[in-house]
C-alpha cells in the first residue's frame, strides 16, 4: 500500500503535510514495538473519580460539580492526543478495543472514571495478550458499574440469604456474547447463569481511602460452578480461572479476529482474512501486537475503496487535515480544538463514550450513511474549514489523500468560490469519506 493509504486506513487521517519515509509495514510495526508515546496530563485515577462520585452521592449534591471537572479534563487530554498523536495506529487500536469492551455514559455512574478506564484497562494492553486486557477490563469499576455486576449477589451467599437478592447476569452475558466467545462459541443460558455466579462478589468499594475493585466474599455464590463443561472453584480465583479459559478459547480468537478484520479491512470480511488473523492469535497465545501487525499483510488491505469513516473517524480526520490542535487545549475553553472535536462527535451522531448498547458503535458503512448524516458532515466540515487560514487547499488534498484523490474532486476544488468552499468540497468528497 502507498504510505498515505496506510496512514489513513490504519490511523486517524494524515495530519497536514505529515509524511513518512517508512515502508507501510515498518510504519505500523514501529508504533507497535515502541512504548506508548501518549502523555495525559491533569487527569486523575479511577480512585479520584470514585471519590468524587461517592462524595456527591453522600452529600446529595446537585449538578455534578465534583465529577464534571474530572470528565472535562479527561475529554481534553484524550481529544488533544487524538489530534496530534505520533502513533495513530496504536491510537486506533486503543479506541477499537475500547469499543469492543464498551462502557457508556448512558448508565452506571461512569462519567468520572470512563477516561481512566480507557487509560488503565485498555491502553496498557493493546499490544499485549488479549486475556490480560480481558482481566483488566472485568475488574475495572467502570465495567462493573456499567453492567451492574456490583449489585450481583449470590442467592445462597450470606448477603443473598440475608437480603433475598439474586444474580445480575448482565456482565456475564455480555462477556460471553460480545467480549469473548460470541454466540458461535456454543454457550447456553445455563452457562450465562453459571458465569454470573462465578462473578458474584466482584464489585466496587466506594468507601475506602483508595476506592476501586473489591471481592466481597459474603456476596459470592458458594460452591463449585460448571461453565462450558469446565469446573471452577468458588472464590475470586475461580473467576480468574474462568476468564483465562474464556480469554484463550478458540472461539474467542475467531470472534476477535472477525472484529479486527471488519474494523480495519472490510465491512464484509473475507473468510481467509479472518482465518489468517485467527491463526496468528492462536499461534501466539492471543498476542494482539502480532495480530495487529498481521492486518497489514491481508489481501483486502491493498484493494477496494477502504472503510467508510464513522463520525468519530471523520471529525478527527478533518481536524488533523487542518493541522488543528498544535497548542494543547484547556478544559475550560469551549473554543479549543479538543472541545470542538468533542462536540463534533456529538453533532455528527457519535457522542464520545455514549454508545447506546454494550455492543458499542456500529462498524459498517450502513450504520452511518443516512442522507441527514451526510448533510451534517458537509455543514460541519464547512464550518471547520474556516479555521484553516493558510496553505493551498489542493496541496492539503494531495497530502491527506495521496493517490486516492480523484480528478473530479480536484476540478471542483479549483472552481470553488473560496478557500473555505474548496476545503469543504475536499472533506465532502467520496474519497475523503473513506479511510
Amino acid at each position: 500500500m502507498q504510505s498515505v493509504e496506510t496512514m489513513n486506513r490504519f490511523g486517524w487521517g494524515v495530519r497536514g503535510n505529515e509524511t513518512t519515509r517508512d515502508l507501510p509495514r515498518d510504519w505500523l510495526a514501529r508504533q507497535i514495538r515502541e512504548p506508548d508515546a501518549a502523555r495525559f496530563t491533569n487527569v486523575g485515577t479511577t480512585a479520584d473519580g470514585l471519590i468524587a462520585l461517592h462524595t456527591q452521592r453522600m452529600n446529595k449534591v446537585q449538578g455534578d460539580p465534583l465529577v464534571k471537572p474530572i470528565f472535562l479534563a479527561e475529554v481534553t487530554a484524550q481529544m488533544n492526543n487524538l489530534l496530534v498523536t505520533p502513533q495513530p495506529f496504536r491510537e486506533r487500536l486503543a479506541w477499537f478495543w475500547f469499543n469492543h469492551f464498551t462502557v457508556s455514559l448512558r448508565q452506571g455512574g461512569t462519567r468520572g472514571i470512563i477516561g481512566a478506564y480507557m487509560r488503565e484497562a485498555i491502553r496498557p494492553h493493546v499490544t499485549g495478550r488479549f486475556v490480560d486486557m480481558l482481566n483488566a477490563v472485568m475488574q475495572h469499576p467502570a465495567m462493573l458499574m456499567y453492567l451492574d455486576n456490583a449489585s450481583s449477589i449470590g442467592p445462597d451467599s450470606p448477603a443473598g440469604r440475608k437480603g433475598h437478592r439474586g444474580l445480575n447476569e448482565n456482565l456475564a452475558r455480555e462477556c460471553l456474547e460480545l467480549h469473548t466467545l460470541s454466540p458461535r462459541g456454543g454457550y447456553t443460558q445455563a452457562d450465562v447463569t453459571a458465569f454470573a455466579a462465578i462473578l458474584t462478589g466482584w464489585g466496587v468499594d466506594m468507601k475506602s481511602d483508595h476506592p476501586g475493585f473489591t471481592f466481597r466474599a459474603n456476596a459470592h455464590e458458594p460452591g463449585e460452578k460448571v461453565l462450558m463443561g469446565r469446573r471452577f472453584a468458588e472464590g475470586q480465583e475461580g473467576g480468574l480461572q474462568a476468564l483465562h479459559f474464556l480469554g484463550t478459547h478458540p472461539a474467542t480468537y475467531r470472534h476477535i479476529a472477525t472484529r479486527m478484520v471488519t474494523h480495519f479491512i472490510a465491512d464484509t470480511p473475507d473468510e481467509q482474512d479472518i482465518m489468517h488473523i485467527n491463526r496468528v492469535l492462536h499461534d501466539t497465545d492471543g498476542d494482539l501486537a502480532e495480530a495487529a501487525l498481521a492486518l497489514s499483510t491481508l489481501a483486502g488491505a491493498t484493494s477496494g475503496a477502504g472503510k467508510f469513516r464513522s463520525p468519530m473517524d471523520y471529525a478527527t480526520a478533518v481536524m488533523r487535515a487542518l493541522s488543528m490542535g498544535d497548542t494543547p487545549s484547556r478544559p475550560d475553553d469551549p473554543h479549543s480544538p479538543a472541545y470542538m472535536l468533542f462536540t463534533g462527535f456529538a453533532t455528527l451522531g457519535q457522542p464520545l463514550w455514549t454508545a447506546p448498547l454494550p455492543n458499542g458503535w456500529g462498524d459498517r458503512a450502513a450504520d452511518w450513511v443516512a442522507p441527514a448524516d451526510m448533510l451534517a458532515r458537509t455543514d460541519w466540515s464547512w464550518r471547520m474549514a474556516a479555521y484553516q487560514g493558510s496553505g493551498d487547499p489542493l496541496d492539503i488534498a494531495h497530502a491527506v489523500l495521496g493517490p486516492a484523490l480523484r480528478q473530479p474532486t480536484m476540478t471542483a476544488m479549483q472552481r470553488a468560490g473560496s478557500r473555505q468552499d474548496a476545503l469543504a468540497l475536499l472533506f465532502s468528497s467520496p474519497e475523503f469519506q473513506r479511510r
